[in-house]
């Protein structure tokens, strides 16, 4: 069996259904079925929208957001799918903080699903800086099925590792 870098900490009998699924050439598949379309936000002024929506609905107290955007920098090998910055900037006298995120491009082509799991992700850091059980829950709130739209994203990446594009999202 390869290995499966984007599931290593899941237990051995998830990994050994995917290695199923991959074996039967099912993986494309099943995400098609359960995701059958892509997303409508492909521009980044469509997408700080989205992102403020999520944030004015969930997490209203915490700072402004200034810029979201997608970034074809950002590489999923390096195992980010997004990116938050906290940035202070002297102006004159004051200390302005900003707050900006930023989404690896080839999340313009997949399904919302996957898109607002990374976004969602990405808000809750401006709560909770540490990937612990608070940030978890704060997740859980803003996408109640955050960790099982995250496990199908794995098994996108996976796939996409494996087979390349997979061509039915548009």
């Amino acid at each position: 069996m390869t290995e499966l870098k984007y599931l290593s900490h899941y237990p051995q009998e998830t990994k050994e259904q995917v290695y199923k699924l991959i074996k039967a050439d099912k993986l494309s598949v099943y995400l098609l079925n359960k995701y059958p379309q892509s997303h409508s936000m492909k521009n980044d002024k469509i997408l700080f929208n989205y992102a403020i929506k999520i944030k004015n609905e969930y997490i209203k107290k915490t700072s402004p957001l200034s810029k979201v955007n997608y970034d074809g920098k950002i590489n999923v090998i390096q195992n980010a799918l997004g990116t938050h910055h906290f940035i202070s900037r002297v102006q004159g006298s004051k200390l302005k903080a900003k707050n900006e995120i930023k989404i690896a491009s080839i999340f313009k082509n997949v399904p919302e699903e996957f898109l607002e799991m990374i976004v969602v992700h990405e808000l809750a850091h401006f709560k909770e800086k540490e990937h612990n059980k608070s940030f978890y829950k704060l997740c859980e709130y803003m996408q109640p099925s955050y960790h099982q739209v995250e496990f199908d994203l794995r098994l996108y990446l996976t796939y996409m590792d494996r087979d390349g594009k997979l061509g039915e999202w548009n």
